[in-house]
């Protein structure tokens, strides 16, 4: 039986493939982040100029909006730098359910994947 053992974690070179694409993610995702604060931001200084009427509803609205969108963002980054985290532990791509290595073709969509697809269908 020249059955060959089953991977228990990525190799160096394939950690590091998933490190730039992390990296590139996490830059994409503090523009977006300075970007909607940014809006936020000009909100708060439209509203103090604005006289109070309609208007406040809409503005009150959009800010609620906007700052559900920036806690989203903030949120996706923390994953994305704790998968860095783990890549520099040398324990990214593995389940932390199962064990068993996620798919590549999983953690390139989604890099800060700690699921394999086998268990987030159990859940």
């Amino acid at each position: 039986m020249s059955q060959k053992a089953e991977k228990t974690r990525y190799s160096d070179e394939e950690l590091q493939e998933f490190k730039v694409l992390i990296e590139e993610k996490l830059e994409k995702a503090t523009e977006q982040l300075n970007f909607t604060l940014n809006q936020l931001e000009e909100y708060a200084e439209n509203a103090d100029s604005k006289i109070k009427g309609l208007d406040d509803g809409i503005s009150t609205a959009e800010s609620e909006r906007l700052t559900q969108m920036a806690g989203r963002q903030r949120k996706h980054i923390q994953h994305l730098e704790n998968a860095l985290i783990r890549i520099q532990n040398k324990s990214y791509g593995v389940c932390r359910v199962t064990g068993k290595l996620i798919s590549k073709e999983r953690l390139r969509a989604v890099p800060h994947a700690t699921l394999s697809i086998e268990a987030k269908q159990k859940r």
